[in-house]
């Protein structure tokens, strides 16, 4: 049976920088009140295409921490450089992901790569936030980075469509990433073709389109439009007739509370406030600005 189509949510009106470093638009949940359909997503920013002036000093986000969720960085154009106080880091560029669990604690900083920063030039980034189960907000702080040269990738007959399956599985190809519980997360480029495929029942499922335009379960959707889709159902056609990139987003969701106070994500109030106070108190290590 067809996946039915419950929305197609346009780009929000307004952006806003995330330290001087990211513009971007919150898709969810400021820009819209979708959270209980994305679970367990909890946040996407997307910084569209945008061009930034040469810089000898590396624009981003200071330190910062986190605990209790994973970060998902997916690099489309320019590229990003990471820090954290685990003593994890890394640069991605285009087509490459930085996918961190901050667990039981992490500080953090983000900013564009050095050489990038000097050159200047266009950048294309998506933030993803990603509950963690309950007995999983404990875990060590760890990293996984996905570059060019170990990504798992689906390819169609033709050779003019490909998947990047960041998590989870597009038919045969299984990602080597790990996740704390069921879902995939697919950057799908589709050339002038279709792809129809199957969604595991009971998923929360979405997509954005990255840029193009696609024909979606028989709806016509356009760059930056975000499409939501009911529970019934598991068929998914995507037709195209040019350049296409789409971000694909199921997941089974995680049937527990959600208390969240800026970087923090625990499941009650308590877990907040112990939260605040081992960050306070230096329990997520140090890490220089």
């Amino acid at each position: 049976m067809k996946k039915p189509i419950l929305n197609i949510l346009n780009r929000p009106a307004q952006w806003h920088m995330v330290g001087d470093g990211f513009r971007v638009y919150n898709y969810f949940p400021s820009g819209y009140q979708i959270a209980e359909h994305m679970n367990p997503f909890l946040m996407l920013d997307f910084n569209p295409q945008h061009s930034f002036a040469p810089s000898q000093t590396p624009r981003g986000v200071g330190v910062h921490p986190h605990k209790g969720f994973e970060t998902v960085t997916i690099a489309y154009q320019g590229a990003v450089a990471h820090h954290d106080s685990a003593g994890n880091s890394g640069i991605i560029g285009p087509g490459e992901v930085q996918w961190m669990t901050a667990g039981s604690g992490v500080l953090h900083k983000e900013y564009h790569e050095l050489e990038f920063s000097k050159l200047g030039g266009p950048f294309e980034m998506i933030q993803l936030w990603v509950n963690l189960p309950r007995q999983y907000k404990s875990e060590p702080p760890s990293y996984q980075t996905i570059s060019l040269n170990n990504r798992c990738v689906w390819n169609s007959k033709n050779g003019a469509s490909q998947v990047h399956v960041i998590a989870g599985q597009f038919k045969h190809v299984k990602s080597n990433t790990h996740t704390y519980s069921e879902m995939d997360v697919w950057d799908m480029q589709i050339y002038n073709e279709s792809l129809e495929f199957v969604v595991p029942d009971n998923r929360h499922s979405s997509c954005l389109l990255i840029n193009g335009t696609a024909v979606i379960n028989e709806k016509n959707a356009n760059a930056h439009d975000m499409v939501l889709f009911a529970h019934d159902g598991n068929t998914v056609k995507i037709s195209t007739e040019s350049s296409t990139r789409i971000l694909w987003l199921s997941a089974q969701p995680i049937l527990e509370p959600v208390v969240q106070y800026g970087p923090f994500v625990m499941n009650t109030k308590q877990e907040i406030v112990e939260a605040m106070e081992q960050f306070h108190a230096g329990a997520f290590g140090r890490l220089e600005d």
